[in-house]
């Protein structure tokens, strides 16, 4: 037991600020939504999702002389498209009849953006993605050897929000007794970012579902080639296409090739998928606009459909206002936690001891 408690503390004093910072962030992101729709134009406009109006916004932007890679559609959070443009960190917002509402060309012209880079890369690109997983994976330890060093004291809980004191006592028993309250929460979150930010980890905690090999396979793209893509293309015969499939369906992403030979890619989202973006596929050749192949992500492998659900799950996308408030919750206790454990570590005052009375000296006999 001294040996975690040393473990657990001085891993704590060195990534701790580093897990305050994707607690922090995390809280903000789960809000995104909500600060775009008070702050942009038609943001708060209810989605559209019927042929005719996504078809009509998607020509318009696709035919623009500055044309992006691919939009994201509206969604009934947000009622503007986003548009990608696959050169850096690139992009814009646009209302549902495709009429531009706000472009950046950095990160740093949109909080949002950079918030998310710094949530999931650390403004430091895949280095950083790699970091961030590794540093949630030690997290993952902190959970379970916090709640193993807080049972031998369990009699002495007392729940607190902020230590009674910031003496290294005070602080230690806050962290000790919030922390084993808000566990199962940060277990969620640290078990969901590590499996979306550790591919290696991913495969082995989904291995007795489905076997690495077979979820790779079934997540393949077609392996036909495409034409070039036409100036003439039918956004709104692809679009039905998919409609005519899947009826309740919401449609997510319209993407162009990336690449000479690549194919129009439609993704769906079916009712029964957790995902925001779905992962019900339809490919198209640009060419002509001919169904070159479909995917309905619920015959997916189990192993799929289970990481399918690890980034709703973490970022708060199903459960509606109550789970984004519990992630919330979740995200705000780490950057609490993370950052007075890195203080008391380093800076913070020393526990406080009392000076026992001396003793007289005894008397001498006579």
């Amino acid at each position: 037991m001294p040996t975690l408690r040393l473990l657990h503390r001085w891993a704590g004093g060195l990534i701790g600020l580093f897990l305050a910072v994707l607690g922090l962030s995390g809280a903000l992101l789960v809000h995104k939504d909500a600060y775009l729709r008070a702050t942009l134009p038609h943001a708060a406009d209810a989605q559209r999702q019927d042929v005719a109006s996504i078809a009509a916004a998607a020509e318009k932007i696709f035919t623009a002389p500055d044309a992006p890679r691919s939009i994201v559609l509206a969604s009934e959070r947000l009622g503007l498209h986003r548009l990608n443009y696959g050169e850096g960190d690139r992009g814009a917002y646009a209302d549902q009849t495709g009429a531009i509402v706000a472009t950046w060309t950095s990160k740093w012209e949109r909080p949002e953006v950079w918030l998310f880079d710094l949530h999931h890369h650390l403004l430091t690109g895949d280095a950083g993605e790699l970091a961030a997983g590794i540093m949630a994976l030690v997290g993952l330890g902190f959970v379970i050897t916090g709640v193993i060093l807080w049972w031998p004291a369990r009699r002495l809980f007392a729940f607190r929000l902020w230590p009674s004191n910031l003496t290294r006592n005070g602080v230690v028993r806050q962290h000790r007794d919030l922390g084993v309250v808000t566990a199962p929460l940060l277990f969620v979150s640290m078990l969901t970012g590590v499996m979306m930010t550790l591919p290696a980890v991913e495969d082995v905690l989904l291995a007795p579902f489905s076997k690495p090999s077979v979820m790779a396979a079934a997540q393949k793209p077609p392996t036909a080639k495409g034409g070039a893509l036409s100036p003439d293309i039918d956004y709104g015969a692809l679009i039905a296409t998919a409609r005519a499939k899947y009826p309740d369906a919401e449609l997510r992403i319209i993407s162009l090739p990336a690449k000479p030979g690549g194919l129009i890619s439609l993704r769906v989202r079916q009712q029964a998928e957790w995902l925001p973006n779905g992962r019900t596929m339809f490919w198209f050749d640009p060419a002509d606009g001919r169904l070159v192949e479909s995917r309905d992500a619920l015959t997916l492998p189990l192993g799929v459909r289970i990481a399918n659900a690890e980034y709703p799950i973490h970022a708060a996308k199903v459960g509606g206002l109550a789970y984004r408030l519990v992630m919330t919750v979740s995200g705000l206790t780490l950057a609490l936690l993370g950052s007075l454990a890195v203080w008391t570590f380093w800076a913070g005052p020393k526990t406080h001891k009392r000076k026992r009375p001396k003793r007289a000296p005894a008397a001498k006999a006579a």
